[in-house]
């Protein structure tokens, strides 16, 4: 290793956990109108990620009262996002990085990969699509098999007809599909090229069909954490796409979006729903993760301002041309939580509660004391709009001493409407259903 970056480590590491401190044990970047307090400055950036740990035999998450916990697939490689075909499989994109990202983007960013490493991201990327068929809608994968592999960092997936759409972190691909398939041995077609380079510091590339099947809707994130590597590295970054699926037109639908992942359409209304990733290294209460609906043509701020219309200072040159066009989000999911999937309850199988409401998948804070996020949460909504305060949904994957057994990111729904969760540390995926009236009265069951 290099005299400079031993030393970094050495020095900043040590210094960063002690750099902010806890101002406030409540996160009160939550709900629709969060606390916006002024940004904390720090020469150093903050570091207190959960190193990783293997889980212990028998571990299990925690569900609220009501709902079991089964782990529908388990020795994954970097499981990071989810998609349910119309027949009842599971694909699971299992990725990570590219070998390429964030290349020259600085000590900071280099500092960002060494803490991403203890995170348990940073390993080689699995660069395939698996599939899981579960067998007689048991609750468990019965089938676990290679559906598409020698990807480039794949991440978001969609079906539209008989073609299969897959988000590579540079391309969109698609892949010709037959109901029950489970393999694809040809190798695609490139349909459009994608942001991505040398840097391609947010690499996730999430796509959604549209009810129609018209379009596709694809997150392309941010080059930087606010701009650190020159407003040039974020030309065409932190925005929406919008893809026409017949002509191959892309066009940007929302900008300002720093690091969007997941994509869901709220099922009351129909508008278009997408979860955000802030900035970092502004205090622990600055900047809150969202969620929001999406508008065409909205600017949500990046790199300019936060949470509407408020100026990052550290933005050179200041536009406040722009920032005054700049939209607020709908609903705050915490600060420095890495809210990631989301997925709009439009099933049966649960109580009436989470009817419309969304799930959010949250991968955990590496730089905030103390933690926040490593759980899935509940946002009640009502007329198509958050209605509550978020509810912790599936916890558990921290040990009270500090270490992660377990990191959530994409949410989905199984074809009965139970909820899975991929784990990208615990290499899992987790099915959460309501317990079945067999299971209430003792009888043995391993379904729902």
């Amino acid at each position: 290793m290099h005299l400079f970056k031993r030393l970094a480590i050495a020095m900043v590491l040590p210094l960063a956990a002690c750099a902010v401190g806890p101002s406030n044990s409540l996160d009160t970047g939550l709900g629709a109108s969060p606390a916006i307090p002024a940004p904390e400055s720090s020469l150093i950036p903050m570091v207190n990620i959960a190193p990783v740990r293997t889980r212990p035999p028998g571990f299990m998450p925690s569900a609220p009262v009501g709902f079991t916990v089964t782990q529908f697939a388990s020795g994954l490689a970097h499981p990071r996002w989810l998609y349910t075909l119309p027949n009842g499989d599971v694909l699971v994109a299992e990725s990570d990085a590219p070998k390429e990202h964030d290349k020259g983007s600085g000590l900071f960013g280099w500092i960002r990969r060494q803490v991403m490493k203890r995170a348990g991201a940073g390993v080689p990327s699995p660069d395939r699509i698996m599939l899981l068929r579960p067998v007689k809608e048991s609750g468990v994968a019965q089938m676990q098999t290679v559906f598409l592999h020698d990807l480039h960092s794949p991440f978001g997936m969609a079906l539209i007809g008989s073609q299969l759409y897959v988000a590579d972190t540079d391309a969109l691909l698609r892949f010709d599909y037959v109901k029950g398939a489970t393999s694809i041995a040809d190798s695609g077609v490139k349909v459009a090229d994608l942001p991505a380079g040398p840097i391609n510091h947010h690499w996730t590339k999430n796509i959604l069909a549209d009810r129609d099947g018209e379009h596709l809707y694809i997150t392309v994130g941010s080059n930087s954490n606010a701009a650190e590597n020159g407003i040039d590295a974020e030309k065409d970054r932190a925005r929406i796409l919008e893809f026409d699926v017949k002509t191959g037109h892309l066009r940007a639908y929302a900008t300002g979006l720093r690091n969007a992942n997941g994509l869901a359409w709220q099922p009351d209304t129909g508008a278009l729903w997408t979860a955000v990733n802030e900035r970092d290294d502004l205090g622990n209460n600055l900047v809150p993760d969202y969620m929001t609906a999406v508008k065409d043509g909205g600017f949500y701020g990046f790199p300019y301002s936060y949470y509407g219309q408020h100026v990052d200072t550290r933005v050179k040159p200041e536009r406040p041309d722009v920032i005054a066009e700049a939209i607020a989000p709908d609903y705050a999911l915490g600060n420095h939580t890495a809210s990631l999937g989301l997925v709009f309850y439009n099933g049966t199988l649960f109580p009436t509660h989470y009817r419309g409401g969304a799930f959010v998948g949250q991968h955990g804070s590496w730089n905030r004391k103390p933690r926040t996020g490593y759980k899935v949460v509940f946002i009640p909504f009502s007329n198509g709009k958050p209605a509550g305060a978020p509810e912790d949904f599936l916890t558990g994957f921290l040990t009270n001493d500090g270490h992660a057994v377990g990191r959530p990111v994409g949410v989905a729904l199984d074809r009965r409407g139970a909820l899975l969760v991929a784990d990208d540390v615990g290499n899992a995926v987790w099915r959460v259903a309501p317990i079945s009236a067999a299971q209430r009265s003792g009888k043995s069951s391993s379904g729902d």
